[in-house]
């Protein structure tokens, strides 16, 4: 190759190279790499209430500085103001930043707050949990609540109030201990999308009902408030059937069991004869102090005359159900002639209705964090805003994904060196990702918080992994049996030897609850043999 044509190509490489970083500047909006220290830079919050000191640090076995969260069950609060706030109705959006929560996350938020203008009424030393936000995105795990935050504070244009629209069925937030990185990208078609390590988790509609709570574009009508149910409203479906009485052979004192007069006492039984004797072996301890000790008895083993007889001790005589037992009695329903259904307050339209073809979404001066947590060792890094997502992706790559490689790796070699135990370890984190997963699936929102309680205690107790799947498994079928038969519980067969208590609707109706009818059975009763441990 001649030298000019090389000259040539190295030409060309370093143009294209120059146009790429300088599309990339242009597209970067704002980025905070913590390479350099951040005081003097970002402001920490003067309120009271904000003991939690900020550290500049590196995690263990990295050379990448962040903004640590230095101590435990503390409140944080710091901000960075921008240069010029940013719009965010000017095409497409991205927000980005990486957490490292090297001790976990128990209960606690690692989110950003993308803050106001300061006309709205926040000062940087007076930063705290009242600044008004733009967008709160990021996450927050404690009890009942494990998400990924992605909350709009919208401004409604006919009250003027600013109402906070959190998205509906947010991802849970990661299990592990390993370096995560957090995007939300916001389109001009009003479109939200939520990555998480750049694998989308989420998308979301910022107009659609489905996805935010409570919508941004609130209904058109409302209950009205001043609507009065009138007194003669009657929401009963049924009432008591006023022609009905109780029949005269319905005797509410006869017992749910009477002893069963077919079955006889065995052959051989031992009426006189203990289930238990003294241990002819036992010999009292040299040591034994009657004074102190009480008076020594021998241990009790099971009598071996038993062994070879049908039973021993007072023979009782079995019980059965009662087929004249009808329980008490009480008035049959009918169908209500006057009933009206439940009432409502009936709709007017709404005085605070409007319409939208897209968020007016409030510009963003600051980025500030605003915590609570039990957990320290929360590392903030790379926080990036861009119009680019392939910038984000570039950032992804070169700031994130190495350090998660080195950390997956290393975890993989402790797990190794743990044997068997980091295997278990390691099917157990795979269970309760999968289990986080499963909590996120929108036809069982009802039971999240049930599903994510029985998750969080499986991870306290490693053990109980079988255990919480099982519990979960009985959730979701649960769900879709409710889905496949509409929640209607299938019909009752009785038996037949109990179709002498069984009564018509025209002669009432027994509530009384056969709970000890499952608890004894109809064998030839006897007294149970109990073995001593001694």
């Amino acid at each position: 190759m001649g030298l000019s044509l090389r000259l040539a190509l190295l030409f060309f490489v370093a143009f294209v190279s120059f146009q790429q970083l300088s599309a990339s500047d242009d597209d970067t909006i704002f980025y905070e790499s913590f390479d350099e220290t951040f005081e003097g830079r970002w402001i920490v919050s003067d309120k009271d209430d904000y003991k939690g000191v900020w550290k500049h640090s590196t995690s263990e076995g990295h050379d990448d500085y962040g903004l640590l969260v230095s101590e435990m069950a503390k409140k944080y609060a710091i901000v960075k103001e921008l240069d010029k706030p940013v719009s965010l109705k000017d095409g497409t959006v991205v927000l980005q930043y990486e957490t490292f929560l090297q001790n976990g996350l128990e209960c606690g938020g690692a989110y950003i707050k993308y803050l106001r203008p300061q006309e709205a009424g926040w000062t940087a030393k007076g930063f705290d949990n009242e600044s008004p936000y733009s967008i709160m995105f990021g996450p927050d795990k404690c009890g009942a609540t494990n998400k990924v935050h992605f909350i709009l504070n919208h401004k409604n244009p006919k009250s003027g109030e600013f109402v906070e629209h959190h998205l509906k069925f947010p991802p849970s937030v990661p299990s592990d201990k390993l370096p995560h990185v957090y995007t939300a990208i916001i389109k001009p078609d009003n479109e939200l999308r939520i990555l998480i390590d750049g694998e989308e988790k989420k998308k979301a509609n910022f107009l659609s009902a489905e996805d935010f709570e409570p919508p941004l574009i609130p209904a058109k009508t409302i209950p009205d408030p001043d609507d009065k149910k009138p007194e003669d409203w009657d929401e009963r479906a049924k009432i008591p059937d006023p022609d009905a009485v109780k029949p005269d052979d319905w005797d509410e004192d006869a017992p749910m069991e009477i002893e069963d007069e077919d079955v006889e006492k065995p052959e051989g039984w031992l009426d006189d004869e203990p289930l238990e004797v003294d241990d002819p072996e036992a010999i009292k301890p040299e040591d034994w102090d009657d004074d102190e000790d009480g008076e020594w008895e021998a241990p009790k083993v099971d009598n071996p005359k038993c062994d070879t007889a049908p039973g021993c001790g007072e023979w009782k005589r079995p019980t059965k159900r009662n087929p004249a037992y009808k329980g008490k009695w009480h008035t049959p329903l009918i169908d209500n002639p006057n009933y009206k259904g439940i009432w409502k307050p009936q709709e007017i339209p709404n005085p605070n209705y409007f319409e939208l073809d897209k968020p007016d979404f409030e510009r963003i001066a600051a980025i500030g964090i605003e915590i609570w947590t039990m957990q320290d060792g929360i590392l903030f890094d790379n926080i990036l805003i861009t119009k680019d997502e392939k910038v984000a992706e570039s950032f992804r790559e070169t700031t994130w994904k190495p350090k998660f490689t080195a950390e997956k790796e290393k975890q993989k070699v402790e797990d190794e060196a743990a044997g068997s135990d980091g295997a278990l370890a390691g099917f157990q984190k795979k269970v309760f990702d999968l289990l986080y997963k499963i909590a996120d699936i929108p036809f069982l929102s009802s039971h999240k918080l049930k599903i994510l309680d029985i998750i969080e205690k499986g991870e306290k107790q490693p053990n109980l992994t079988i255990g919480v799947l099982v519990s979960i498994v009985v959730v979701i079928t649960t769900v879709l049996f409710k889905i496949i038969f509409g929640g209607k519980k299938p019909a009752k067969v009785e038996p037949k030897s109990s179709v002498a208590a069984e009564t018509s609707n025209k002669e009432g109706s027994s509530e009384e609850e056969n709970e000890n009818e499952n608890e004894k059975e109809d064998t030839a009763a006897a007294p149970r043999r109990r073995r001593r441990d001694n």
